[in-house]
């Protein structure tokens, strides 16, 4: 599947971070983790971490799927709204996944600090605003319910917004001091090297064929004619993820993003600050760590690569347009591409096992808050290994 279309900004301002080999000859390991993104970085430095022996696997270049193309908006709001998500599946599985989420925030920043990272980890306010009258009454719902819980959240006025952020079009938001930014391309290959200098193999080029399970491991058959036993494997294949598993249980979208040319006083206005709306569907901007400014949304539902990809200049176009609308000044296009992500019924993602798979487990993110729950999905991996339920599994589990 072809998850992203020209080349994301990310990809273009990092260059070649690294370069690493197919595999050419029979292993093991304890664990095998299916994925070079951001999910299997994450997933593949907590085992680690354990002491595992560990081998990634991917059939592009590494961090050349969707996580080149994400924008890296680092929120504890998940898609699904939380007074909505609570009628939905309860209060304690809600309140736990908006909580998880927060605590994933702590956790990058953090692990950006432990491995030295460059990436750029940011925190940064979350300003989510009523793009139409209408919306005010339910975000105010929504508000009430974040503060019930006991989030940092203060709502603001149409003319507070305005005034303290030049915003027009905004009818009264939610302005949440949980939130950042990062350059997730940049912070997945380090992760891998950081790991790789532990025992980390890691494995490009390489895709995964067939999978005999035994009773004790996993004999898996790659691309590169070889095999590698493996007592668990962890699937981190995100939106890929809808070709090896029958069921349907996510909508693919793709989304359109542009970034700005060099704005100095642009990005001094907006650097602290994360912005999306209560448009459908809804749009979603930020600040880059070299000053420039970033604009996405405008989904479509995910037919194939070819029609995507003939909408782009359109959907940047009104991007652009929306850009002038709320900040009332043009935009200047420096990049722009097209990604795919997921959105499921209820906004949680998928992580744990799955019936069809022995000895092995998905992650999988999807919609807006992917990075964070791959965090989340860290520690449940962590208690997967260990013969433990964690808490988040009832409300992320296939099935459900």
């Amino acid at each position: 599947m072809d998850l992203k279309s020209h080349e994301p900004f990310w990809m273009v301002k990092n260059g070649l971070l690294a370069s690493y080999p197919s595999l050419h000859e029979n292993k093991s390991c304890d664990i095998l983790i299916v994925g070079g993104g951001i999910t299997g970085a994450l997933i593949a430095h907590q085992c680690v971490s354990m002491g595992k022996k560990c081998i990634v696997i991917d059939k592009r270049e590494l961090v050349n799927g969707s996580s080149a193309a994400t924008t890296s908006m680092l929120q504890y709001e998940i898609d699904m709204p939380l007074y909505k998500l609570k009628e939905l599946i309860g209060a304690t599985g809600a309140l736990a996944s908006y909580r998880a989420c927060s605590e994933a925030i702590d956790t990058l920043g953090q692990l950006s600090k432990e491995i030295g990272s460059k990436a750029g980890f940011r925190r940064k306010d979350s300003l989510y605003y009523a793009s139409r009258k209408k919306d005010v009454a339910w975000l105010k719902t929504e508000f009430e319910a974040r503060k019930a819980a006991g989030f940092d959240v203060q709502w603001l006025s149409e003319e507070q917004i305005r005034s303290r952020y030049d915003l027009t079009g905004a009818y009264g938001g939610i302005i949440s001091k949980q939130g950042g930014s990062m350059d997730a391309f940049c912070f997945a290959h380090e992760l891998f090297r950081h790991n790789a200098e532990k025992g980390l193999e890691i494995f490009d080029k390489t895709e995964l064929l067939s999978v005999q399970c035994n009773a004790r491991s996993n004999l898996v058959r790659v691309s590169t004619g070889v095999e590698i036993s493996a007592k668990k494997i962890v699937y981190c294949t995100g939106f890929e993820t809808v070709q090896l598993i029958p069921e349907r249980f996510v909508k693919l979208l793709s989304t359109f993003a542009i970034v700005s040319e060099v704005d100095p006083i642009l990005y001094k206005q907006y650097n602290d600050l994360l912005v999306w709306n209560t448009s459908d569907p809804y749009l979603y901007m930020r600040t880059t760590d070299d000053c420039r400014f970033l604009i996405g949304g405008e989904d479509e539902e995910f037919q194939d690569a070819k029609k995507r990809d003939a909408l782009i200049e359109q959907k940047c176009l009104k991007l652009e347009k929306s850009f002038h609308k709320i900040f009332n000044r043009d935009f200047y296009r420096d990049f722009n591409w097209a990604g795919t992500f997921g959105a499921t019924k209820d906004g949680l993602p998928y992580i744990g096992e799955h019936k069809k798979y022995k000895n092995s487990y998905f992650v999988c993110g999807f919609g807006g808050n992917g990075i964070t729950f791959s965090v989340a999905a860290m520690d449940m991996v962590c208690h997967w290994i260990n013969n433990k339920k964690h808490p988040l599994s009832e409300w992320f589990r296939f099935g459900r």
